[in-house]
């Protein structure tokens, strides 16, 4: 059976060359501002942004957890954080929501507010560094 557009044995290309991963975070990244760890401690004290932990559990129960940051593993974050979405979190309440995402080092999070703006979460940033930066920082960390 051929694929639509193409002839017996031949796969169809898309329009747009494959990139590199280092190149694909460059063109995510341009798209939006990153936040510093003290800023996003700052910003989710005055109750301005919702910190979203993306971690395994394994990295978790090794580093401790942010006081207050909301647990979606990454292959939830879209259902979670979708204000229209099925299965929210309480916390998903608007499109307008300013939500910090946070992986262990800050490249997988990158990739996760991609696909966060894609679903109209325009404000959706990440930490940079992720949660090593954050730890270094000297900022508030618990046992998991």
């Amino acid at each position: 059976m051929a694929v639509s557009g193409a002839e017996e044995g031949q796969s169809v290309q898309s329009a747009e060359q494959p990139v590199g991963i280092d190149e694909l975070l460059e063109r995510v990244r341009e798209g939006y501002d990153r936040i510093e760890p003290q800023e996003a401690y700052d910003a989710a004290q005055r109750g301005e942004a919702l910190l979203v932990d993306i971690r395994y559990a394994a990295l978790r129960d090794r580093d401790g957890v942010i006081p207050g940051a909301l647990v979606v593993e990454r292959n939830e974050l879209e259902w979670r954080l979708d204000p229209r979405g099925s299965h929210r979190v309480p916390e998903a309440t608007s499109h307008d929501l300013r939500v910090v995402v946070i992986c262990n080092e800050g490249y997988a999070s990158s990739l996760a507010v991609a696909s966060l703006h894609q679903l109209g979460l325009g404000r959706a940033t990440d930490l940079v560094g992720g949660f090593q930066a954050w730890r270094a920082s000297g900022l508030p960390v618990t046992s998991a």
